[in-house]
């Protein structure tokens, strides 16, 4: 009763004019839009107030302060909502404060300022996180390599790495696109700008980026990443001081046996991995499982979340928050990872039984947190080149996207020292 009482004390400095409370609903057959829910409840933050995230109680949902803004706010936005007095709150309150139920109430305080790792003159093929950060209407500033090597980090909370290749093989695309006009093109300009930046190599170049976003992380940040934005990332860490790339990337030949040289303590996520030395194949290592998938066909293609304890485990338990435990899987260049490659202090939060993939993931470095999320797309399971971009109109309650957004709002929750 004690915890309730002082929940209601902090909602109330920002509820004091309003009579009761908003409850966005994220089960699954209340809510009409999941994604612009929590866009509302972004804007509702930037807006100075204070929002509660109710964890496991119907789906996810969040609990604002009830104002004729707001309300106009999710009319707009077409996101589902209930009116609550305070009695009925307190009901729910008292319900989530239960020790029978696996539910607790996390306070979310400000709206991260967010930062997406993206390329100026951006491939043609779209990038998940950026596309639902448009969609739900939460705003972030673009970055690259010039502003995070100036520190430009530090003006963020949270941080995206668009499907980049931090390694500087140029997204291992060279076997099916050396000829074609957007790879000679890309190519160019990565070399341009790495000159530009007082670097020989690109490898060199987004070394040194790396370990900003390592620094960013180090330091307190929250990083975010998917697909080859993952495992590259690790790769590049380890490969400090290393020449892995074959002559058609950087103009000479790789260091001799260069894989007993990988140091997997600089990785973040990842373990004990081997190279993919070939440089016509469209891979990075083995950490990847998409040629492995022979046994999973897309009917049967999905990934579970895992279930934590809300009162103990508030931080995974935010992370999977969801309508539904079976997530749809989709591919990438980087699909999932395999599990045996995945470090034992890192939390495998969603996993593919079927084949021994980890496909979600989340660890702390130094006192910041990252996470990791296999795959491309959520809603377009064998994204190609040049397709065109997912309508997110068409998916506004996609449990995949739902779980990006999930790592959005994270920083703005009140910090709890995770207890496991």
């Amino acid at each position: 009763m004690k915890k309730i009482v002082i929940l209601f004390l902090v909602l109330s400095s920002s509820y004091s004019s309003f009579a009761g409370f908003l409850l966005l609903p994220m089960d699954e057959v209340s809510q009409q839009n999941h994604l612009k829910a929590y866009g509302v409840t972004y804007w509702v933050l930037a807006q100075n107030y204070k929002a509660s995230w109710l964890l496991n109680y119907r789906g996810g949902s969040f609990l604002l302060p009830d104002t004729a803004e707001i309300r106009k706010e999710c009319q707009i936005r077409g996101v589902s909502f209930e009116i609550l007095s305070d009695s009925e709150a307190a009901q729910i309150q008292d319900e989530i404060s239960s020790p029978s139920q696996n539910m607790e109430t996390v306070i979310l305080e400000k709206a991260p300022k967010i930062a997406v790792y993206t390329p100026k003159g951006k491939q043609p093929w779209d990038d998940a996180v950026t596309l639902v950060l448009t969609y739900a209407e939460i705003p972030f500033t673009p970055i690259y390599d010039e502003e995070v090597l100036a520190d430009g980090l530090l003006l963020y909370d949270w941080l995206h790495l668009h499907h980049e290749d931090f390694t500087g093989q140029y997204g291992k695309f060279y076997g099916s696109y050396k000829n074609t006009p957007w790879y000679i093109e890309q190519k160019r300009d990565a070399e341009l700008l790495a000159t530009q930046l007082g670097f020989s190599k690109v490898s060199q170049a987004k070394l040194a980026v790396s370990k900003k976003i390592r620094d960013f992380v180090i330091g307190g940040g929250f990083m975010f990443a998917m697909c080859s934005a993952t495992d590259s990332f690790d790769i590049a860490l380890s490969a400090e001081g290393v020449d892995i790339c074959e002559p058609m990337f950087d103009g000479d030949p790789s260091d001799a046996n260069y894989q007993s040289q990988i140091d997997y303590n600089q990785a973040f996520a990842f373990k004990n991995f081997i190279l993919e030395r070939n440089p016509n194949a469209y891979e990075f290592s083995d950490i990847d499982t998409t040629n492995k998938r022979a046994m999973i066909p897309m009917e049967k293609d999905y990934f579970t979340l895992m279930e934590y304890s809300a009162k103990w485990d508030p931080i995974p338990t935010m992370l999977c928050q969801n309508h539904t435990q079976l997530v749809k899987g989709f591919m990438g260049q980087t699909t999932a990872f395999d599990r045996e490659l995945v470090k034992n202090n890192v939390l495998v939060m969603g996993e593919c039984l079927i084949n021994g993939e980890a496909r979600y993931i989340h660890g702390e470095r130094g006192k910041g947190m990252f996470t990791f999320f296999g795959g491309h797309d959520p809603e377009d399971y064998r994204h190609q080149v040049g397709d065109a971009p997912t309508v997110l109109d068409l998916h506004p309650n996609s449990p995949g996207y739902r779980l990006i957004l999930n790592n959005v709002l994270f920083p703005a929750a009140r910090k709890k020292k995770q207890k496991t």
